[in-house]
């Protein structure tokens, strides 16, 4: 589907083009360039779904990590090993999700210098709406059958094993 502002090229192919005659091949730039403008393209969709119920993709991630644990609650450092995160982060993150009601900052049981952050209700029933809306305009990944994003989703996992993302 065309957007405002589109260009009756692919600038991105013109770019290669020109790399080609000046600096040499380009299919390793285009291709980079084509992951990092996708990468705009879904964060802007995303974020857009899911702005008007207050929430950014990071605290949505967060929000559905914690839905996703066995007890609706993880401790933060297992927060930002899961969200692979800066501990700064995870706390920025936990802070607004707290400062909107929807997780609270609870003692750990058994580890005094752990702290645990747990959904609340209202923290559930935000991810419900939230999860309606980035579902409904799939996320922002327009143009792939489910053949095709199973064959992005493996590339980039190459991609990402390669560079130590995980083992």
């Amino acid at each position: 589907m065309a957007h405002h502002g589109s260009l009756p090229f692919d600038p991105i192919q013109r770019a290669a083009e020109l790399w080609e005659e000046r600096v040499g091949p380009s299919r390793t730039m285009a291709t980079v360039t084509s992951v990092m403008r996708v990468q705009q393209i879904l964060l802007s969709a995303v974020d857009g779904a899911l702005k008007p119920l207050g929430l950014t993709f990071a605290r949505y991630e967060a929000l559905v990590l914690l839905d996703f644990a066995r007890r609706g609650s993880l401790p933060m450092r297992v927060m930002g090993e899961r969200l692979q995160l800066h501990p700064t982060s995870v706390t920025n993150i936990v802070d607004r999700l707290q400062g909107d009601g929807l997780v609270r900052r609870v003692p750990h049981p058994t580890d005094r210098r752990a702290t645990l952050v747990e959904l609340t209700s209202e923290g559930r029933a935000r991810l419900e709406k939230a999860t309606a809306a980035v579902t409904a305009i799939e996320f922002g990944l327009d143009g792939l059958d489910d053949a095709g994003k199973e064959q992005l989703t493996s590339l980039l996992r190459t991609v990402r094993h390669a560079s130590g993302d995980f083992d």
